[in-house]
This record gives C-alpha cells, sequence and structure tokens, in this order.
C-alpha cells in the first residue's frame, strides 16, 4: 500500500526536486561538521543527517527504477548509521565521565 502511493507520488513530484533536497540536507550535514568543531553531540547529527540524505538517495532512485534494491541499500545504510551513533555516544559518555566536557577536544585524552 506504501508502495503505491509512492508510484503515483513519483508521478507528481519530479525526480531532480527529490535529489535536490536530499542534497540540500546532505550540505547542512557538512556545513555543521566544518563549522562545528567542540561539540561533539551536533556533530554525531550531523553525520546522521547525511547518512540520512544519502538512504534518501537510494530510496528516490528505487522508486524511479521500479526497483527494490535501493530500498535494501538504505536499510544497509541506516543501521550502519545507528551503529556508528552507539559507538560514538559511547564514547561521548566516556569523556564526559572523565572530563565532565562533552566537547570533541576531550576525545584526545582516550587513547588508548
Amino acid at each position: 500500500m506504501l508502495m503505491t502511493f509512492f508510484l503515483y507520488a513519483k508521478d507528481i513530484i519530479p525526480l531532480i526536486v527529490c535529489l535536490n533536497f536530499s542534497f540540500f540536507l546532505f550540505f547542512i550535514g557538512v556545513v555543521g561538521i566544518v563549522f562545528n568543531k567542540r561539540n561533539f553531540l551536533i556533530m554525531l547529527l550531523c553525520i546522521e543527517l547525511m547518512f540520512f540524505s544519502i538512504s534518501l538517495n537510494f530510496i528516490f532512485f528505487s522508486i524511479s527504477n521500479y526497483s527494490n534494491l535501493g530500498q535494501i541499500y538504505a536499510l544497509l545504510t541506516v543501521t550502519t548509521a545507528a551503529a556508528e551513533t552507539a559507538i560514538g555516544l559511547s564514547l561521548l559518555v566516556v569523556a564526559y565521565r572523565l572530563g565532565n566536557k562533552a566537547e570533541y577536544h576531550s576525545l584526545i585524552t582516550l587513547r588508548g
């Protein structure tokens, strides 16, 4: 049922509009990483936004090509993003316990 909605939406919204939206999300994530050097949590959220835009690209292309392969790749991308976030948040908790700071520069003390 959801796939039939997307098949109808494919005729209404052109592919280039969807890809521009995905590129805009990816660009926001890159800008957030480049200009934010202090807050580690914001950097993790920007990386998640980049993963989300990549997943949207896979989904948009799978809808336009009538293939399920892009949706499978999107699921793999989401699971990779979840694993990356779990590791990043665990590093954040350890850094906060050691130095009472949740900054990117406090991760340098975690050598080992």
